[in-house]
């Protein structure tokens, strides 16, 4: 009993550090900019109509939305957009034309993730940066080079793993929501009566009075939400007990804490407006609080750097995206990887952010687009998981959702007049990866068509073989193919060049599913082809880590013995060649051949031991 409790308190204090530090570092800028965008007049009503709003903004969307809601569609314990997106598929496989729409709109979703995560990690650390200028104005020139060169030390850690420093992200969190939430009661002793904003007539009369303010205004007022897709993302990592214990145990409570007490603050102290949460600590606390700021928004932007590599790894098993070259930090835990590509794309798009708008004002006129698109298209799916997944009543299913639905549309329409601004920024680049996710997976269908139109039936095409076999040598051969069912390119191209034939002939297919994880009980299929050839399909979940190798072992329990010191891996190299007419338009090829010429190595890729590997080219036209 004892151990179950201290597993559940360690959990909850790595989901504190790791779930909601994005979240949490909302305080710093989230006020600032509803008051200091020059739309809500100062007065009290006004302060205690936003503050209103933030609370039932955290409520709604965050609360009851992400926390009781859509934390219940879990895909095998797995959450996050991608997972979401492979149960609504599956949901919905009997109706190809709704799938269909269904994968285009989730892959764009995902897709804005990466936009999502250009911004938050820039705006995040460079607001606490910012705190120096109220230490010393003299520190003003200082911020965008310290904050360039913290978010240069964070990327170049990144190849070393987050083994080492991420035990330290729960405490350094928990200490960062304590201090806040400190600073917060402080401020609300002075005024108490903040605490009246808690009641939902605030925010009902602040929009019924000033309904245009308070449309335009919703864009800055979701950034109290920055982070909330985290909740959902990381559910594999800790469940959902932890999540939830998190939340309504610490985090919320501090949020809020701290959002009245800057409210306090403002009543008192109307120009503390520039810079409220700095300015309602005390000057002998101010540059600690700096130092803390800054490590909580490194963590923050670290859980987002580690996010970006787990989504990249879940859509090139999808096939979305061509292979990468995945590093796993930790021998222990597999879901510690780092692909140095993400990496300095990540960071190379967050310097120019930082760069072009010098500011966490303006990054946060960039900031909105994508996340609440993000949120519409969770809500949306989510509509399909529980109306056609779990066969809820078609009239609970849209109250349910309908409601969050319409919620997430208003909160999108009035991020949309921050296009201009720079909310074309995230979008662009959103639209430059979907752009590229559709290309490989439309490339990919035309490669494989232009593959089985040439392709030879392998049945048939072992019997002419063994009519009048060629010499046979000993040991294992192990041909990849992307169709069960067809005589692999390297295959004919050994026979043609070598005139040889293995004592064993394995034809291997690796096959990705629209689930986290397939277990080893599921993991192989084998087909006995005779003449000691074998038809085999390797399963994964997009979770999974392929390891062709290990999987073949397998086989002993079907009656096939495969010795790795006597086995070789023939793989086909192909060269893709655009043509004009028919597939995809002209520079969409060129593009897709690009990417298939940069893919990382399909031996590495599937762990195959590089002394045994074997790669023979061949031309595809698409």
């Amino acid at each position: 009993m004892s151990s179950s409790k201290s597993s559940l308190t360690a959990l909850t204090l790595g989901a504190i550090g790791v779930v909601y530090g994005d979240i949490g570092t909302s305080v710093l800028y989230a006020v600032k900019e509803v008051f200091g965008s020059g739309h809500v007049a100062f007065t009290p009503g006004n302060v205690f109509g936003i503050l209103s709003l933030f609370f039932w903004t955290l409520t709604v969307i965050v609360s009851i939305k992400y926390v009781l809601l859509v934390l219940r569609a879990d895909n095998h314990g797995e959450g996050g957009l991608v997972a979401m997106l492979a149960l609504a598929s599956q949901a919905v496989k009997d109706k190809p034309k709704l799938r269909s729409v269904m994968l285009m709109v989730g892959i764009f979703g995902t897709s804005l993730f990466y936009g999502d995560g250009v911004i938050t990690p820039a705006i995040s650390v460079l607001s606490a940066v910012e705190g120096l200028e109220v230490v010393s104005p003299d520190f003003k020139r200082a911020v965008i080079p310290l904050t360039l060169a913290i978010l240069f030390c964070l990327f170049w850690v990144q190849k070393r793993g987050t083994a080492g420093i991420g035990r330290f992200f729960g405490p350094i969190t928990l200490v960062w929501f304590g201090v806040i939430a400190l600073l917060g009661v402080a401020n609300i002793l002075a005024h108490p009566t903040i605490l009246e904003a808690l009641s939902p007539h605030h925010a009902v009369a602040f929009a019924w009075g000033q309904p245009g303010t308070t449309f335009i205004i919703l864009g800055a007022v979701v950034l109290c939400v920055t982070g909330g897709e985290a909740l959902y993302a990381d559910l594999g990592h800790f469940g959902k007990k932890p999540i939830r214990l998190a939340w309504f145990s610490v985090v919320m409570p501090s949020l809020t804490l701290n959002y009245f007490g800057q409210g306090a603050l403002l009543l008192e102290h109307p120009e503390a407006v520039k810079n409220p949460f700095f300015l309602m600590t005390p000057d002998w606390a101010q540059l600690p609080v700096v130092l803390l700021a800054t490590a909580a928004t490194v963590i923050a932007s670290q859980a987002l750097i580690t996010g970006a590599f787990s989504v990249t790894k879940q859509v090139i098993q999808l096939g979305y995206l061509p292979r990468l070259n995945v590093q796993h930090t930790s021998v222990r835990d597999t879901g510690q990887i780092y692909i140095p590509f993400v990496n300095w794309g990540l960071f190379v798009a967050i310097v120019l952010a930082v760069v072009m708008f010098r500011s966490s004002s303006n990054l946060a006129a960039a900031y909105g687009i994508a996340v609440t698109l993000d949120m519409l298209i969770t809500t949306t799916l989510t509509f399909f998981v529980i109306r056609y997944g779990w066969r809820y009543p078609l009239w609970l299913c849209i109250a349910a959702t309908g409601w969050f639905f319409l919620i997430d549309a208003v909160f999108f329409a009035s991020n949309m007049l921050k296009l201009l601004d720079g909310g074309w920024f995230p979008l662009l680049i959103g639209g430059a990866i979907f752009t590229l996710m559709i290309t490989w997976k439309q490339g990919r269908a035309l490669m494989n068509d232009a593959l089985k139109s040439d392709a030879i039936e392998l049945p048939g095409f072992l019997e002419a073989v063994f009519i009048s076999p060629p010499a046979r040598v000993e040991g294992t051969a192990v041909f990849l193919t992307a169709e069960p069912g067809s005589v692999p390119n390297a295959m004919l191209h050994n026979l043609k060049h070598n005139k040889v034939l293995h004592q064993q002939n394995l034809f291997v297919t690796v096959c990705s599913h629209e689930v986290p994880w397939v277990g080893l009980t599921r993991r192989v299929e084998v087909t006995q082809l005779g003449h000691n050839c074998w038809q085999v399909i390797l399963n994964y979940g997009f979770k999974n880590d392929p390891d062709v190798p290990r999987a073949l072992t397998l086989l002993r329990e079907h009656g096939c013995q495969v010795d790795p010191m006597t086995t070789s891996y023939f793989l086909s190299r192909d060269v893709v060649v655009p043509t004009i007419g028919g597939g995809m338009s002209p520079w969409r090829e060129k593009l897709f051949a690009q990417m298939h010429h940069n893919a990382s190595a399909a031996a590495d890729f599937l762990s195959l031991p590089n002394n045994s590997v074997v790669e023979l080219g061949s031309k595809v036209a698409i």
